[in-house]
């Protein structure tokens, strides 16, 4: 990139080792430099209002829970030239999708990217769209979260937040019987020996999160 001024970068990250990484990388790039810093998504919105941003890294889950990806949308509704990069070490598939319905130009996984992130700046601030091949294969038990079908993903979102199979089956609108169809493909993939471990489980690793504004 040939730039006559740098682009100014907004990092949203609630832990403080990868936060510091990122503001050290942007501080040492010829390209880029520190506008903010902060460690909740709920705030971003403003700071684009009332700041010159260009980019910004935005991790999913910040301090107190709020959603880097409803910051993302607020941010594009009201500016949509901000480019926006979603980070995240969480291997919660629907956050992809979620990502690309906003209008996010790109996506990337801390611990997982065989691509740096300053790689991923430069070619999303070159005008690209920078996207995973696939979701992150989270182990689970004996299987992968990718052994799992998007509908056992979405019973088990459920699953996490300790649903009974009626609840579950009445906000996917489906059967009873379809839901305990699922768990039982889930608990003979995993291994484990009830519908409760395979929860705690799969919340602990990250596999699925549910919204928390259900």
């Amino acid at each position: 990139m040939n730039l006559e001024k740098k682009y100014r970068v907004m990092v949203v990250e609630d832990q403080a080792m990868p936060r510091q990484l990122f503001e050290m990388l942007v501080d040492s790039s010829e390209y880029y430099e520190l506008a903010v810093s902060i460690d909740n998504a709920t705030t971003a919105d403003i700071y684009c209002l009332n700041q010159q941003i260009d980019l910004v890294l935005m991790d999913v889950v910040t301090r107190q829970g709020n959603s880097g990806l409803d910051a993302a949308a607020r941010i594009k509704k009201k500016h949509p030239k901000i480019k926006i990069i979603i980070v995240t070490s969480m291997p919660e598939c629907s956050w992809i999708d979620r990502a690309r319905a906003i209008g996010v130009e790109s996506f990337w996984y801390k611990n997982a990217s065989t691509e740096s992130i300053l790689s991923v700046m430069d070619r999303t601030m070159a005008g690209e769209s920078v996207y995973p091949d696939a979701p992150l294969a989270q182990p689970l038990g004996l299987a992968v979260s990718t052994d799992f079908t998007a509908r056992e993903l979405e019973v088990l979102r459920e699953m996490t937040g300790g649903y009974t199979n009626p609840e579950i089956a009445k906000h996917l609108y489906i059967s009873v019987a379809s839901v305990k169809t699922h768990i039982q493909n889930m608990l003979d993939k995993t291994g484990f020996r009830n519908r409760t471990e395979l929860a705690v489980k799969a919340r602990e690793c990250g596999v699925v999160i549910l919204d928390s504004k259900k």
